[in-house]
């Protein structure tokens, strides 16, 4: 019998937790590493050295040999170079294992290697690693070996940002400091500080590795460039929370096992809507280590599918005509002393430090509106935004029954006298109880919905890392935060300043509030009627981050630098030109070297069978009609391709990486959907035994 699971065991076992230290350190060390999560500032040397030791002696008892700083470089992937614990070996050869203060808390990469937008040349390689304390440490078993992986920051020789998680702290900082003035102006005196927390809902797909190595777009690309739709998709919904296959559970179970002994919070998982498309849900964290921990999941999963011969795919649309993945990020904020800020009560128009924050977050959304929208922007996710459970481009906020009618009231009379209560859910059935149900329905087409005790940020992509959205979600509503306590603080009435700016910011900020359908086409009209940006590209979005609005929040908490900012604008240019121009040449080899010489042999087969009946006295107008088909669709496809090439000629000999990059948008891309269609309507008449890849229906049926 296989043996039984111990959760409780094993989580957390291969992760150098706050628990472990105090085990294992000093009392006066341990409080002094406490000391410096909860509140900041650098450990002293002999405290770096001891907890050195101790995270060295506990990996080398795990199996460790080798240990590296693992940081988030602006690729939104992570990176990572092994050192082995080894030193020079003693006089008698006796090799000594060490690790100290200094290289816990310091490491050193290249940083002319990695994408930085113009902040570091070749001549100018120099970049730092520093140890990010408030992440716990953890080992990483596979073929490799078992590797000590020290979560880092990444920054530049002069300090710049480099990465997803360096902003993301500095965000952290901004809205602790600023929602406890917040929690401290309504009472809460006892809380030290304010942490956003957060819970992304990871989505992906598995299918059959084998099948997966057949097609060069899903290895080259993520996404399938061609593919007609299989005879079944999704429409019966019978995918959905559908019984787990043995062979995907097998899968599953795996993936639990390596996070819970990470420490990774592994909570829930099923199988979501699109065939071959499956979910995992962890519980909250803090911002930075759910940031960490989301991209362990990730890239535990493609691990652990190959030991199943399955590969994941994480991009956003992998598959045209069914649902695309997301990632839901799930933010909220706590007191240290646990009150949760986004926590309405049961009757939130007389709670009135709830509808002070959301009064605030209502003006954060509605003012930087545009950056919320950048902060989800991929290439990956153009293809996805607008249907499928997928939010469209234009950001507005869902509350709910109950809170848009406190809303209302506040805007109508400046009072919320009341609020609608909860129902009994009544099921007819006598053997099943009744029970009371939420005040607030759910709205799957809501880019930023209000789900009970949080914002559900769901315009996420799947592949992305959700350092992006939170930076801007922390910071956004730091500012919101910032100006409200300003003048609270000022004012003489305390309670007739709270209710002056909640009615105030809830009247001026009204307009990004929506629910409603969001897919419907009358939804577009409206919002441009009320003002709200529709950016339905990345490209339309990308230079929001370098508005003057922008700049200066970002400054003004010391978030981003203006340097800063124009470096990533032009990583997003450059990743979206290499994007489509891999995806574009991926796709005429596909096609030269794939589709039409597979074609022609089947020509020629219709053609034969159409000769040999001509022969017999019989003429075969299926195959003849058939081949004049066939060859019809092969000269138009050969065609787009020709002009293709000429379009990827000519766009990459643009300098400007604005310019290049919209010319890939607007050309390039265009002309790949073109070929793409005819790809796809000779793939429905061809046999096949001579279509040269897999299908659809292989791919997302034989898991």
């Amino acid at each position: 019998m296989e043996d039984l699971i111990n959760i409780e065991e094993i989580f957390g076992k291969n992760a150098f937790t706050f628990g472990k230290m105090k085990e294992m350190l000093p009392k006066d060390a341990y409080e002094e590493v406490i000391h410096v999560a909860d509140f900041g500032g650098e450990l002293s040397k002999k405290t770096a050295d001891i907890v050195a030791n101790a995270m060295k002696e506990w990996a080398i008892s795990n199996g460790a040999t080798h240990y590296t700083h693992w940081f988030q470089p602006l690729t939104g992937t992570t990176a990572e170079k092994h050192d082995s614990f080894i030193t020079h070996p003693d006089k008698e050869g006796k090799m000594i294992m060490e690790f100290s203060g200094k290289e816990l808390i310091k490491g050193e990469s290249d940083a002319s290697s990695f994408p930085s937008g113009g902040l570091r040349a070749t001549f100018e390689a120099r970049g730092y690693t520093a140890w990010d304390i408030t992440s716990p440490a953890f080992l990483r078993e596979d073929a490799t070996g078992t590797i000590l992986c020290i979560p880092t920051a990444f920054c530049s020789y002069k300090g710049e940002a480099l990465d997803k998680k360096t902003p993301l702290l500095r965000s952290m900082q901004a809205i602790n400091e600023q929602a406890l003035r917040v929690v401290k102006l309504f009472g809460n005196t006892e809380a030290k500080k304010v942490i956003a927390s957060v819970g992304a809902e990871q989505e992906y797909f598995l299918i059959d590795r084998d099948l997966y190595l057949r097609r060069t777009d899903l290895i080259y690309t993520g996404r399938t460039l061609i593919g007609s739709p299989a005879a079944k998709g999704q429409e019966m919904d019978d995918h959905y929370y559908g019984c787990i296959r043995e062979r995907i559970g097998a899968f599953m179970k795996d993936v639990n096992l390596e996070l819970w002994k990470i420490g990774v919070t592994a909570k829930t998982q099923h199988n979501e809507v699109a065939p071959a498309q499956h979910e995992l849900a962890p519980i909250y964290e803090t911002a930075n280590v759910a940031t960490d921990h989301n991209q362990i999941v990730m890239e535990t999963m493609k691990k652990v599918a190959e030991r199943h011969n399955l590969t994941c795919l994480l991009h956003e649309k992998p598959f045209k005509g069914i649902n695309g993945s997301g990632k839901h990020n799930n933010w909220s904020l706590n007191t240290d002393n646990g009150m949760n800020l986004l926590d309405p009560g049961d009757t939130p128009n007389e709670n009135m430090q709830f509808l002070f924050v959301l009064a605030c977050i209502m003006k954060a959304v509605d003012t930087h509106a545009d950056l919320l929208r950048q902060s989800a922007s991929d290439v990956g996710n153009d293809y996805r935004l607008g249907a499928d459970e997928a939010p469209p481009a234009i950001i507005s906020m869902f509350l709910g029954e109950q809170l848009d009618d406190v809303v209302k009231q506040l805007v109508e009379t400046g009072e919320a006298t009341f609020c609608k209560g909860s129902n009994h859910l009544e099921t007819g059935v006598s053997s099943l109880p009744d029970f009371l149900i939420d005040p607030t329905d759910r709205n799957r087409t809501s880019p930023f919905a209000f789900t009970g005790n949080k914002f559900e940020f769901r315009m996420v992509g799947s592949a992305d890392s959700i350092g992006d959205p939170n930076v801007i979600l922390n910071t956004i509503v730091a500012e919101s935060f910032c100006e409200a306590a300003d003048r609270v603080e000022k004012a003489d009435n305390f309670d007739e300043a709270v209710h002056d700016i909640i009615k105030e910011y809830v009247t001026a900020h009204q307009r990004i509030v929506f629910n409603g359908n969001n897919y419907a086409p009358e939804w577009v009209e409206e919002a441009k009627r009320r003002g709200l940006p529709n950016l339905p590209t990345m490209l339309d979005a990308v230079d929001t981050l370098t508005t003057e609005k922008s700049i200066r929040l970002f400054e003004k908490f010391g978030i981003f630098t203006k340097a800063e900012l124009e470096s990533r604008k032009e990583i997003l240019y450059e990743t979206y030109s290499k994007t489509l121009n891999i995806e574009a040449n991926c796709l005429r080899e596909m096609i030269k070297r794939q589709i039409l010489p597979s074609e022609i042999s089947y020509m020629n087969e219709l053609a034969e069978s159409y000769n040999n009946g001509a022969k017999a006295g019989v003429e075969i107008a299926t195959a003849k009609e058939l081949l004049e088909k066939v060859n019809e669709y092969c000269n138009a496809l050969s065609e787009s391709v020709k002009l293709l090439e000429n379009d990827i000629k000519e766009v990459r000999l643009i300098k400007n990486n604005k310019e290049k990059a919209f010319a890939y948008r607007d050309r390039v891309k265009a002309r790949m959907e073109e070929a793409r269609y005819y790809s796809d309507e000779l793939e429905r008449i061809t046999d096949k035994d001579f279509w040269p890849i897999p299908s659809y229906g292989d791919m997302l049926f034989e898991v």
